[in-house]
C-alpha cells in the first residue's frame, strides 16, 4: 500500500518538484496539496493522508500554526515540516507543539523519503544538520546530572545515537544488538530522563552536552 502524502507550500514549483520525487518510485502517494495554511486545515476536514509535508512560512497560516491547530483537534497524521528556515526558534517551536520531523528543503531526496518512513513507523526525525546549531545555541544550559547518572553505558551510547538521527534498525545494526533491544533501551531512557519521544530526548542530550561523551 502507498504512502499517502500531502504537501503543504505556498510556492507551486516547490509542490510540483517534491511531488515528482515522491512519486518517482511509486512507494508514496501525493494524494493532494494546499498553498496556504487555512486551506491545509480546510482539506484535512475532509482529507487524511499517512504524513503531512508542512512548510512554515505560509500566506494566512503559518506552518507553526497549522501545527498547532492540528495537535488540538488530534489529527492521526504526522506532520514532517520541509522549510529553509534553519534558525533554532523556528526548531524548538515546532518541537514544543510537538512536530513529528523537522527537515531542511536542501536535503538529498533519500534523506527526504527516510524521514518520511521514519515518522511514519512513529519515530521523531530532526536532520543531524541542525543538531550542531542546536548544541551551539544552548552552550549555556543547565546540566541534569542526577538523570544522566541514571543512565547506563549503553543507555549513553544509544540516546547518543538518537539525537544524532540514527533509527532504531541503525542503531541495532552500529551496536550488533536486536531492535527489540534498541527499542527496550529508548524506553528506559525516556523513563529516566522524563521525555515523551526521540526529539525531546535529542534536546535533551544536546542541552546537557552528551553527544560528546563518546
Amino acid at each position: 500500500m502507498k504512502t499517502k502524502v500531502m504537501i503543504a507550500d505556498d510556492h507551486s514549483l516547490i509542490r510540483e518538484g517534491i511531488k515528482q520525487l515522491l512519486e518517482f518510485d511509486g512507494t508514496i502517494e501525493v494524494m493532494t496539496e494546499a498553498s496556504n495554511g487555512v486551506e491545509c486545515l480546510e482539506k484535512l476536514e475532509d482529507i487524511h493522508p499517512d504524513v503531512l509535508l508542512l512548510d512554515v512560512n505560509m500566506p494566512e497560516k503559518n506552518g507553526l500554526e497549522v501545527l498547532e491547530e492540528i495537535k488540538k483537534k488530534n489529527y492521526n497524521i504526522k506532520v514532517l515540516i520541509l522549510t529553509v528556515h534553519n534558525e533554532l526558534e523556528y526548531l524548538l517551536k515546532a518541537i514544543d507543539i510537538g512536530v513529528d520531523g523537522y527537515i531542511l528543503k536542501d536535503s538529498e531526496s533519500a534523506e527526504l523519503k527516510k524521514a518520511i518512513q521514519a515518522v511514519l513507523s512513529g519515530e521523531n526525525y530532526i536532520q543531524a544538520s541542525l543538531i550542531p546549531a542546536l548544541n551551539n545555541r544552548l552552550a549555556n544550559r543547565d546540566i541534569d546530572k542526577d538523570k544522566i547518572d541514571s543512565l547506563t553505558t549503553r543507555e549513553l551510547e544509544v540516546l547518543i545515537k538518537v539525537a544524532n538521527g540514527m533509527l532504531n534498525k541503525e542503531i541495532a545494526t552500529s551496536l550488533n544488538i536486536s531492535e527489540r533491544t534498541v527499542k527496550n533501551h529508548i524506553s528506559n531512557i525516556f523513563k529516566k530522563i522524563d521525555v515523551s519521544d526521540r526529539t525531546q530526548a535529542a534536546v535533551f542530550a544536546i542541552k546537557n552536552n552528551i553527544i560528546t561523551l563518546f
